[in-house]
């Protein structure tokens, strides 16, 4: 018997093909809506699939597709790409942010900026690791206005779809970057400059919070107490001698 999620793909499939007759024979095709066209295009991932639970996807292409082309905030009135994440489904370290700058929303890709560009080398010079041997994502998946640090409520409108992230995944360690971000996950009480460095926990997972990135590139000093969280990740992983 097939789920509900696989029945849909059918249907969509059925009128592709239904549509691809018409223009075979050279007639033309009953209008569409543009909505209706998007939704072809995208497969499943469409707006209708809002009303679904993040915990009905027992995977992470199942949850990005849960999402669809996600208007459940304002956010998606300027996005360009919804930036779901990458990486290895099975990582044992992920990296969490807080939301896409204007490079990732433009190529649907998480950390491809200069922030993102500093972390790569963090994970692969520093680490030695591949940066496909881990998952790399954010709390919010679609880019703020102006780079702005998302607001509440956007905050607890995508935080469902990270928490199912983090329960496909499975990792040992989350490495959470800045103050929405930990925050997000660790509680509002939390504050970066005095709880960063520390290990915390979140659903039985180990958590090394510490600065983010494009903070490291506005204050170069602070490249040494993240080389240092990197370190206590490094040695928690068994790392140390890569």
């Amino acid at each position: 018997m097939n789920t509900p999620r696989e029945e849909l793909k059918d249907i969509f499939s059925w009128i592709k093909g239904e549509l691809g007759r018409f223009r075979e024979l050279g007639l033309e095709p009953p209008p569409l809506s543009p909505d209706v066209i998007m939704y072809l295009n995208s497969g499943i991932r469409c707006s209708g699939a809002q009303g679904m639970s993040p915990e009905q996807a027992d995977s992470l292409e199942e949850l990005r597709d849960l999402i669809g082309e996600c208007r459940r905030c304002p956010l998606h009135k300027g996005r360009t790409n919804l930036v779901f994440g990458e990486g290895n489904p099975n990582a044992s370290l992920v990296f969490v942010g807080e939301a896409p700058g204007r490079e990732e929303d433009l190529v649907g890709r998480p950390f491809v900026g200069e922030a993102g560009r500093l972390l790569t080398k963090i994970i692969e010079n520093g680490m030695g690791l591949r940066r496909s041997d881990v998952y790399i994502c954010n709390v919010v998946k679609c880019r703020p206005p102006k780079n702005r640090d998302p607001e509440a409520k956007e905050v607890e409108t995508c935080l469902p779809f990270l928490k199912r992230q983090l329960e496909i995944i499975k990792p040992e360690v989350i490495c959470i970057l800045g103050r929405v971000a930990a925050q997000a996950l660790l509680g509002k009480d939390f504050r970066i400059t005095r709880d960063r460095g520390q290990w915390h926990e979140y659903e039985g997972i180990a958590v090394m919070p510490t600065f983010h990135p494009a903070y490291l590139l506005r204050n170069p000093k602070a490249k040494r107490p993240v080389w240092e969280d990197v370190q206590k990740i490094m040695a928690r992983l068994g790392l140390e001698g890569k």
